[in-house]
């Protein structure tokens, strides 16, 4: 059906915040990780195509979850309460088999990659990326980290189904190339300037409403408070501003879940260090949206980035 769902999960559950942009978002469990509310920790979170029908992915991990005896507990007599935040985006147009009847698929997608999560996994064509598409090019799910000399350890995941181009108009070079590591997204360069249009790229995607977004993590291990992480996401989030032209429209959900698992100390001034956490945040969220497009292949009606330029 060309749609799938990517499920982040840790031992222990992780604060968490959520910074959401864009003017057309599918979600749930959002409002659960404000910092002025109860909770703010999330035992996982569910990155999933489907638009709305996508959402039901995270009951499945909520059922997974339980049956580990998982989640908030609100009473010692009563079951647990698994708080599993979602993001979703639009992927119902790509051409695959969408006819599933009453129920939709995602509540076992969502517990099948809960059941399948581990330390390794595919990129491109899969997960919430499989029936991604971004501009012209067909998306996908992309990753990237970095560690910092002092012991910090920054990721970031995205699955990249933005109605912007990822690259920079009139050549095969990625907006996020100055970032890039390791030629993890073809190492192409910029030879000359950018051409300075005023007007939309014309590899975009057809502007309809609520068929894009691009949905991500950012991770970290740093001890901070929930409005210390509030503010890494909210830096982090300038990685999409970084690797798309435009974002953030009226068309696209963009949203930016932070997680951090507080084992690494923050020592003083704490400012300075919450400054270049959301700065490295930034850049490894540019280079996972471009390696989702980059690592991405063709399939049905949408083309591979690596098709458009061998």
């Amino acid at each position: 059906m060309l749609s799938g769902t990517t499920v982040l999960v840790a031992d222990d559950p992780l604060l968490a915040v959520a910074d959401l942009r864009g003017g057309a978002p599918g979600s749930r469990e959002i409002d659960v990780l404000d910092p002025i509310n109860l909770v703010g920790r999330a035992d996982a979170i569910v990155l999933s195509g489907g638009s709305v029908h996508g959402l039901d992915a995270a009951s499945g991990v909520v059922a997974a979850l339980r049956a580990k005896d998982r989640g908030y507990r609100m009473s010692l007599v009563a079951p647990s309460a698994p708080i599993v935040p979602a993001a979703v985006l639009f992927d119902l147009a790509n051409g695959g088999n969408k006819e599933w009847g009453e129920e939709s698929p995602y509540r076992a997608l969502g517990r099948a990659a809960f059941n399948a999560a581990g330390e390794t996994f595919a990129l491109g064509n899969a997960g919430a990326g499989l029936g991604a598409r971004a501009g012209t090019y067909k998306g996908g799910l992309g990753s990237a980290s970095a560690m910092t000399d002092d012991g910090f350890a920054i990721g970031a995941l995205a699955a990249v189904n933005s109605v912007g181009s990822p690259l920079i108009p009139g050549t095969n070079v990625f907006w996020a190339f100055p970032f890039e590591q390791h030629s993890e997204f073809g190492g192409r360069r910029l030879k000359g300037e950018i051409r300075g249009e005023l007007d939309l790229p014309s590899d975009m995607k057809v502007a309809d409403p609520s068929q894009n977004t691009t949905i991500a993590i950012v991770a970290i291990d740093a001890d901070v408070t929930a409005v210390e992480l509030k503010r890494i996401a909210v830096m982090a989030t300038d990685g999409f501003a970084r690797a798309l032209r435009p974002v953030h429209t009226p068309f696209d959900g963009d949203i930016v879940f932070a997680v951090t698992t507080g084992r690494q100390p923050v020592s003083e001034p704490r400012p300075h260090t919450l400054m270049r956490l959301g700065s490295i945040a930034s850049d490894c969220l540019s280079r996972a949206i471009a390696r989702g497009v980059y690592e991405a292949r063709s399939i049905g009606i949408m083309t591979s980035y690596r098709e458009f330029f061998p």
